[in-house]
This record gives C-alpha cells, structure tokens and sequence, in this order.
C-alpha cells in the first residue's frame, strides 16, 4: 500500500480537522510530522510541513473533496459572504500569515538576524484577484 500526500499544512489544527472530514467520508488517512512541528515550528520548514497522507486509490476523491472544501466562500457572524473591499471578489485566502508595513519589515530583519520564528505577522484575508489584504471585525 503506497501512500500519497495530498495536501501539507503548517498547522496541526486544519490537518487534523481535513483528516477527521475524509474519515467520515471512509477514507483511511494518516498525518505525519504533526508532533515534530508541534513541538517547534521552525521545524515545519525543516520536515516540509505537516502531511496527510491517503491511499494511491483514494487520491481522486480526496482531491474532490478538498477542491469543494476550497471552493466554499468565506462568512462572517452574520453569515454574509465575506468579499474584497477593493474589487468585491469573492474568492480569498483565509489565514492568510501577512508581514506588510513596517512592523513586519522589522520583524523579518530580527528574525533573520536570530534565527528566530518570525516576531510579528497578521493574520488577514487576502484577495485571489487583486491581491489586497484586509481584516474584517
């Protein structure tokens, strides 16, 4: 039985959430590197990120189920669609990690300097389309 890594997160979290959605959908799944990259983050960039893994017969399903798992829109409380500010896209990254301004230029500088996990970074939407980030309250 060869196994396929169909996706990598930098996050323990969504790997095990996907995992536990595939699961229900009968699909045997593993996640590795999960305990490594907990234990230290800088580690994620060392073991390429945590990976899940399924069986080669079950990669075509896994990537329909991902792809309807991305293709769903961002809602906020109210659950209204989340759009652009600038050109009301719809389609976004969500989590998005960003280091614009002056604070994350500082930040990347220190942690170059210390080897250090990045000090500072916002997490944001950022449109697909014209690439703007924004928070939304």
């Amino acid at each position: 039985m060869e196994l396929i890594t169909v996706k990598v997160f930098d996050n323990a979290i969504e790997a095990h959430i996907l995992k536990s959605r595939l699961e229900s959908e009968g699909i045997v799944c593993f996640i590795f590197d999960d305990n490594m990259v907990s234990l230290n983050p800088l580690y994620n960039v060392t073991l390429g990120g945590i990976k899940l893994k399924v069986r080669e017969v079950d990669v075509e399903h896994v990537n329909t189920i991902i792809d309807q798992i991305d293709s769903l829109k961002s809602v906020d409380d109210n659950d209204q669609i989340i759009k652009c500010p600038n050109c009301d896209s719809t389609d976004l990254y969500t989590g998005y990690k960003s280091m614009k301004g002056t604070k994350g230029i500082l930040s990347a500088i220190v942690s170059f300097l210390f080897m250090v996990f990045p000090i500072y970074y916002k997490t944001v939407y950022k449109c697909k389309v014209c690439g703007d980030e924004f928070r939304r309250e």
